[in-house]
């Protein structure tokens, strides 16, 4: 384990200094930025200080009026515009390279890539805790469901209409209305959870925020836990472990022997869903903690894939969601800037 550990931490060791030389020497080569020079025939229209190309609006009267009084020259019109947004966005990029700081080992630029960094492990690691911790315990309250014989909300619902027909005294008809309200809306309540659950980040994100600042840390770990499959992925995974393991043939022998194999919450001997919930998940006396440490044993080898699937989502989220001031973000702005040695850093 050591010998693997040193290994791990010596490639990422070389892998840095190799990006790290790379960036110095392209930073060295880059030349400076130089603010760029519209074309001559943008010039007229940069002059009209009343116009607002940023705003639609502002943009296509433009282009109306330009139209109305030389109607042959509608493609010209089109190439105008185009090589404008084309001079806007070249002017952006020279003013957001010019703010940045022209060393490559300035104080603010270490400072600033030291904390984004910093954030972002911090928010890697949250997830992986949260998620490790809601893989096993949603995979473990779905096997201890099925071992109940507890079907379905939705097909618990559709058994309850077809055996109970509607009665015929009101005060039952209330209790019956009860409790097919109350199966359906646990249905649509479990609906939404894995709709959530199988939601592109951005989908849910700007269902509850229009724009996205610096303050997002809750909000990116947040995502980072429920959205893009992850948790019901690894969730899957590690149920599909609890049944394998429970078919094995030392379960058998367990049951045979008279080991504990109960599973109703109310029972003394059942499993109660506090202990489901726990942090350290222990069944003692119970033929399910055997099934749960060698499941969870097995799972350690999907930990790799869960940390690369995670690294995935959140390098998504924080450049979906525009997120100022996160490392993913900054990084891609970088790029655009043209400011290669620093994204090599």
């Amino acid at each position: 384990m050591k010998r693997k550990l040193w290994e791990h931490l010596l490639s990422i060791l070389f892998v840095g200094v190799i990006f790290l030389s790379l960036g110095m020497v392209v930073h060295r080569l880059l030349p400076p930025p130089q603010p760029p020079t519209p074309p001559p025939e943008l010039t007229p229209l940069l002059e009209l200080d009343f116009v607002d190309f940023t705003n639609p609006l502002h943009r296509a009267l433009l282009k109306e009026t330009l139209n109305r009084f030389f109607p042959q020259q509608a493609a010209r019109h089109d190439s105008l515009l185009q090589a404008l947004d084309r001079y806007r966005e070249a002017e952006t990029a020279y003013r957001t390279r010019r703010r940045q700081p022209v060393s490559l080992w300035s104080g603010e630029r270490l400072r600033r890539l030291g904390w984004m960094y910093a954030t972002f492990i911090a928010a890697y690691l949250i997830v992986m805790l949260l998620t490790y911790y809601g893989v096993q315990t949603l995979a473990v309250l779905r096997f201890v469901k099925m071992k109940q014989g507890q079907p379905p909300y939705l097909e618990a619902l559709l058994n309850f209409l077809r055996k109970h027909p509607f009665p015929p005294i009101w005060k039952d008809r209330l209790r019956y209305v009860e409790q097919a309200l109350l199966l359906a809306g646990k249905a649509l309540a479990k609906g939404a959870f894995y709709m959530i659950l199988f939601s592109p980040a951005y989908v849910l994100a700007y269902s509850f925020k229009t724009r996205f600042d610096t303050d997002t840390f809750l909000f990116l770990v947040l995502f980072g836990v429920l959205s893009n499959g992850l948790l019901i992925t690894y969730t899957q995974k590690f149920f599909t472990f609890l049944v394998a393991e429970s078919r094995k043939g030392y379960v058998e022998t367990a049951m045979v022997k008279n080991l504990n194999n109960a599973y109703d919450p109310h029972s003394p001997e059942g499993i109660p869903y506090r202990e489901i919930f726990r942090l350290r998940k222990r069944f003692p006396g119970h033929v399910f903690d055997h099934i749960y440490q060698n499941a969870r044993y097995q799972y350690l080898s999907a930990l790799k894939e869960q940390a690369s699937f995670l690294i995935t989502g959140l390098v998504i989220i924080e450049m979906a969601l525009n997120i100022q001031g996160h490392l993913c973000y900054e990084l891609l702005v970088t790029i655009y800037t043209e400011q290669y040695g620093a994204a090599l850093l």
